[in-house]
This record gives C-alpha cells, structure tokens and sequence, in this order.
C-alpha cells in the first residue's frame, strides 16, 4: 500500500539503505589485504597443494545474514573492498594492546576502491569518530536494530556486543554513507598486524619527532623511556603497532591526526613486499600470518576467491595506489562528514575516476579517447506505473513540480511529500524485488539517478539537489571528479616516507 510505502522511504538517503526500522572500536594495520591476497595468489601457484590446503585451513569467515538487503546496486565500475581494524583483545591479541577482551571494537576501517582497468587503487580512511546514520543491524539473537543518526562510525562494529565484533553492521554502514556496493569484506586484528609486520623483516617509517613512553600510554603519568627516536627507522611487532596507534606526543593528540602517517605506513609495506621479491619463501610466512588473523565475508572465505581477488591488483603499481581521507571536520569532540565533498568523492568512485580525473573505467586500449556523446533515453511512458515522490533537498515546492510532470507522462503519483532529511545530492529511486523494469521506465524521467533495490515493493523518488539545479530531464554535465580538497591531500604509496604525516 501506498500508505505504508511512503513511511518507509521518506527516511531513506541517497548513500544507503531504508531508514525504516525493520522488526525482526584497531588501527591501520588493516589496510594489508592486497598484500595479502597477493601473497597467497603466488604460494597457490608456486608452493604446491600443501600450501593451499594450510591457508585453507586459516581462513576464517563471518555470518553475512547480517548484510542488509537494502543495498546498493552492483557496480560494472571496479569493485570496493572493506578493511576494518579489530582490536580485540582476546587470545592473542592480549598481549599486543591495553584493556580487557570484552568486546571486538574498530577504530580504523578503510573503502578499498579498485577501478575498472585494474591498474589504479584508492583507500578511502573513515574516520572512526565520524558521525554517521547505522541502518538497522542483525543482532545475535537475530533480530534487528533500528536506524539511528548521528552516532560515531565505528559504534557500528560493537553492534551486539560480541568479541567478533559486527563487520556486517560496518558494512551496511559504509553503504549507506556511500552509496558503493561493498563487495568483499575483511577483519584483521592485533596480532596478525604485528606478525605479518615480523613476517616481512620490518617495514621502514618516519617518525616527526621523539616519542616516549608516556606518549604511548598517557595513563602512566611520567615522560618515561623514548620509545621513538626522531626521523627514518624500521619497526616491526610491537613497535609498528605502536607507530600506528600512538595519537599523543604527535600532531594534535587526536585520532584523525594520525590517519596519514598510518597511511604512509601501508604505502611503505607495500613497497617493502614488492621489494622483497614475490616468492614463496618471502610470501609464506606473510600469507600464514595474515591468514590467521583475518575473517573474511563468505565471498573470499577460502584461497580461489582470494586468488581471484588478488588478480584483480596485481598490475597496480605504487603510485597508483592511492590513499586519501573522507571530508571531515571537527564538530566538538567528534568528525562531522563534509558534504557535497563527500558525495562528490564518492560519485567519482562509482564513475571509476581516479583521483587525478582520468577515467579509468577499463573499457580497453580507447579507453582514455574521449568518448561520443550518448543521447539520454528518451523518457517513457509511465502509463500503468504508481510512484510516490519525496523531496530530499531544502527548496519548498520540489516534490509537487516533479510529480506533476510525472503525471504529464502518464505515472501515477501516490504521494508527494519531504523526504526525512535534506541532504540528497543525487535523485534516488527505490524499487521493489519485482519492480526493477518500472525502476527503469522511471529513471528515463531522471537521467543520473542513483537506483536501489528495496525489501518493500513499490516505487519511489527521491529528488536530490541535481534536479533541483536542472530539472527532471537533467543529467550531469561534467565527469563526476574528485574534489580538489581530497585529491591535493591524496598520498601514493611511492611518496616520501617522512612527508606529510598529520592529519587526513
């Protein structure tokens, strides 16, 4: 029923899933999972049956009932990647951090971006205070929560309050906020950091000044012994942990303000695994340590899957992979996201350009050609299609103009209202299980639209900003890019170890 339909989406967004309720906290090390999975692609093919058998056997995998249905379409531009830092402090990880294993908690997640060509990367750091909308999460007694707005990001993985953590929670999450189909998702916790560090005989850091004890851990109440000498260095185990965890005695003592010195640290492991050669004598002990220590999704749970996705990276070289932050500001002792630099940020992940505006779809050798220019379809009759429209941005009257044109070409409109927030940037429609080919009819009326599957059936619009400025015929007139604001910020992983190593 239209009634009950309308309720649902008007507290949908554009970067995510329904907002309606349905019944039913570490660091950086994460950011491996190329390297990872390159490893294991050169062990199954050079290391013999053995090998395969043994990493299989380390592989872990989370429930993905958790994944909400309500998700982005899949994407034909690249593919994107979750890397989530656990810190939990159980089993092994005890004796790499402070606190009791009560609960598995995330203060580092990164969106691995890889495009289309399969020769540029970019991660994408969320910060873990950055307050965000959590879509309803499965708990372990299966049921599911409610939407809430406005909490910190990384609450979202404490959902259900498990050792484990909740990566399915994070995933939906980073969904919502988006608008990317997550297509693989990976945990990997203290120890396996500190082991996959050991494993690659140390990874070279920079750091700005010395470090002491105190600065590690504020709790002691004494400068203590200098843990960190000023300048260029190798850490490994414990000590790269710690390089990546320490906020105070650096930058702002915040934790946003270490993202980009843990982002230069994954560029340098990186480029130390690439140095080391890709053997399997170098390789074994790296995959064997990763292995142990990460829980994947369903879709990478066993060697082939990771083989396949490792292929998928293997010809991007280290200034092509790239490292930049979510727009952020601070909003008290929190990380508000900056928008429309955040959409804009985003839409250029999904139109697969890179962060220095080349399009890297991966459309073969005429890909960089500019490309003819494609008509729009032609808008289609609605005759027979019921949809209820909802305004998602600040200017009174949008809703009605719209509806009143899809009455002209024939849809039946079955509300028109605001929307629960204004803040769309993008048209949105939403489309039932049965209704993608109406969805389709609709977004001839709405060329850029973002499209997504709904569990409740029926049709709806929600009108962003891009009609507002053009129209329900308009369509974007230049390629989605990423902000200058990012893109000047964005580090490779060939830059100089010890350049820019504060803030995001």
């Amino acid at each position: 029923m239209a009634g009950s339909h309308k309720a649902g989406a008007a507290g949908r967004r554009e970067s995510g899933s329904s907002g309606a309720p349905r019944r039913r906290n570490k660091r950086s090390r994460a950011r491996i999972a190329g390297v990872t999975a390159l490893s294991v692609v050169v062990l199954a093919v050079a290391g013999g049956g053995w090998i395969y058998f043994q990493l299989n056997g380390n592989i872990r995998t989370f429930d993905d009932g958790g994944v909400s249905a309500n998700r982005p379409a899949a994407s034909t531009n690249g593919s994107n990647v979750l890397v989530i830092g656990s810190d939990t402090r159980s089993g092994d990880n005890a004796e790499y951090g402070h606190g009791k294993g009560d609960i598995g908690r995330s203060d580092t997640a990164l969106l691995l971006h890889v495009y289309a060509d399969q020769k540029h990367a970019v991660a994408v750091s969320i910060p873990r205070d950055s307050l965000v909308d959590i879509p309803p999460c499965k708990l372990p007694s299966g049921t599911w929560t409610k939407e809430k707005h406005n909490e910190m990001f990384n609450s979202a993985f404490e959902v259900g309050e498990t050792v484990e953590g909740n990566p399915a929670c994070t995933q939906n999450t980073v969904e919502k906020l988006t608008g990317l189909r997550v297509d693989h998702t990976m945990v990997i916790d203290f120890a396996g950091f500190a082991k996959m560090t050991e494993a690659v005989g140390g990874v070279q850091v920079c750091v700005p000044n010395d470090v002491y004890q105190g600065d590690l851990n504020p709790k002691l109440g004494r400068k203590g012994d200098r843990i960190f000498s000023k300048g260029p260095q190798t850490v490994s185990g414990q000590k790269a942990l710690d390089y990546v965890r320490i906020r105070h005695g650096i930058g702002d003592g915040s934790d946003i303000g270490r993202i980009q010195r843990q982002q230069a640290f994954v560029g340098s492991l990186i480029k130390k695994v690439k140095g080391n050669g890709l053997d399997p004598t170098t390789l074994l002990p790296l995959a064997t340590a990763a292995t142990k220590s990460m829980t994947v999704d369903p879709g990478l749970g066993s060697p082939n899957k990771l083989i396949s996705f490792a292929m998928s990276m293997k010809d991007i070289d280290l200034h092509n992979t790239k490292f930049v932050t979510l727009p952020w500001r601070y909003e008290g002792a929190r990380v508000a996201v900056v928008k429309p630099e955040a959409d804009a940020l985003f839409a250029a992940l999904r139109a697969d350009r890179t962060v220095d505006g080349q399009d890297a779809a991966g459309k073969g050798k005429d890909a960089s050609a500019a490309p003819s220019p494609t008509a729009p379809a032609a808008p289609a009759s609605g005759q027979g299609i019921s949809v209820a429209v909802y305004n998602g941005t600040l200017e009174k009257g949008l809703a009605g103009k719209a509806s009143e044109a899809l009455k002209a070409a024939g849809f039946t409109v079955t509300g028109a209202t605001t929307a629960a927030t204004q803040d769309y940037t993008h048209t949105v429609i939403e489309y039932g299980a049965n209704d993608e080919a109406k969805a389709k009819t609709l977004a001839t009326h709405f060329p850029g639209a973002l499209m997504r599957q709904s569990k409740t059936p029926g049709l709806n619009v929600i009108l962003g900003t891009q009609y507002k400025e053009g129209g329900a015929d308009a369509a974007p007139s230049t390629p989605a890019s990423v902000p200058p604001s990012v893109a000047d910020k964005a580090r490779s992983a060939d830059d100089n170890i010890c350049s820019n190593l504060s803030y995001g």
